[in-house]
């Protein structure tokens, strides 16, 4: 499998990169085994995970997939092979990943988080350390369609937050302390990385690699102003969610929840189901059919495809989903599929930002 550059760095990943999320609630250890073996036979050197993990975040599941993946190193004694990837929260009224308190951007919380994610992980340092989202009042995703009255003012309701500084320099000690090699952002807008940019410039901290954020056909927001700063910038696009949650495999089709889906399970899948979402979904599952390529692999293809994402995030629950996702690097993405699909966002746009 093809592998790009990281930012300026000189790890080389994968184009497909495994995303763990369901290790240790919708599957089990032996079935995220399975997955990470499968993946990397096919060439996948690239593994995301949080100390969040799995979905839906719970008390008592919280670091589970981490662990998970520790077991798989240490069984097949390949950590040197492995471009490892995993993510601190950012601020949180969640208590139960800092002992019985809110988590923030800050030193005690960081080094909290990392070195728990080491021990999980079995492993005394990470290739890239992410920061799961702002610690300052901004939508998720940080490049939304529309704002909010209130949000983005530094004033808003809950809007004290950490210096960007302050948490650099933090990541600054834990490159020093070996604990980690590179820093990324996930759920980022535009100014907040040429903040994080602006400080490191300045010599505070890391310079950051990367950029962890949702992309796929019906969110293509980080083509606005994300990707010249990207570009401009060296930061690698790490696109999660290139199957919308799902929804752009076709097996939500009109209407259909299927049992042991994960919008059947839970109820965490509003991202993609806004108001015009679901006629959206359809007309490009009918538009992936009219070529004759099945939803999910058309969907991935597009996403690997894309010459400013430098690995695609992918996910399954089993073992039959991965080998769908992992066949998308293969598909030869041609000049007619693209016009059919620029032609449909021309008048649909981004529904599910």
């Amino acid at each position: 499998m093809q592998k790009r550059r990281l930012g300026r760095t000189d790890l080389l990943v994968s184009k497909i990169c495994l995303g763990s999320m369901t290790w240790g609630q919708q599957n089990t250890s032996a079935e995220g085994h399975a997955q990470m073996d499968l993946a990397f036979e096919r060439g996948v050197n690239f593994i995301d995970t949080a100390e969040l993990y799995p979905i839906p975040p719970k008390a008592e599941t919280q670091g589970h997939t981490e662990t998970i993946i520790g077991s798989w190193i240490k069984a097949r004694g390949n950590r040197d092979r492995v471009v490892l990837a995993t993510k601190v929260v950012g601020r949180t009224a969640n208590e139960w990943f800092r002992g019985g308190r809110p988590s923030r951007l800050v030193r005690v919380d960081i080094f909290d988080a990392i070195d728990k994610s080491l021990a999980r992980l079995g492993t005394d340092y990470v290739d890239l350390y992410q920061i799961h989202w702002p610690d300052r009042d901004v939508p998720w995703g940080a490049n939304p369609t529309r704002i909010g009255g209130t949000q983005l003012r530094a004033d808003s309701p809950g809007g004290e937050e950490t210096p960007i500084g302050e948490t650099l320099a933090v990541f600054d000690e834990l490159v020093k302390a070996g604990k980690i090699r590179h820093l990324g952002l996930s759920n980022e807008g535009s100014w907040g990385i040429m903040r994080f940019l602006a400080e490191s410039d300045k010599g505070v901290g890391p310079r950051a690699v990367s950029l962890q954020n949702a992309y796929n056909l019906v969110n293509r927001t980080f083509e606005v102003n994300l990707a010249e700063v990207c570009a401009r910038e060296d930061i690698s696009l790490l696109a999660y969610s290139p199957l919308a949650q799902g929804y752009l495999t076709g097996k939500y089709d009109h209407g259909a929840r299927p049992a042991g889906s994960r919008s059947q399970l839970f109820n965490r899948g509003q991202r993609y189901e806004t108001a015009n979402a679901a006629e959206v979904l359809l007309e490009y599952n009918e538009l992936a059919r009219s070529f004759g390529v099945e939803p999910a692999l058309f969907a991935g293809a597009y996403v690997v495809s894309r010459p400013f994402v430098t690995s695609s995030i992918v996910g399954a629950t089993s073992v039959a989903q991965l080998e769908t996702a992992l066949a998308a690097a293969d598909v030869i993405w041609t000049e007619e599929m693209q016009k059919a699909v620029d032609a449909v966002h021309q008048r649909v746009g981004n529904p599910c930002p």
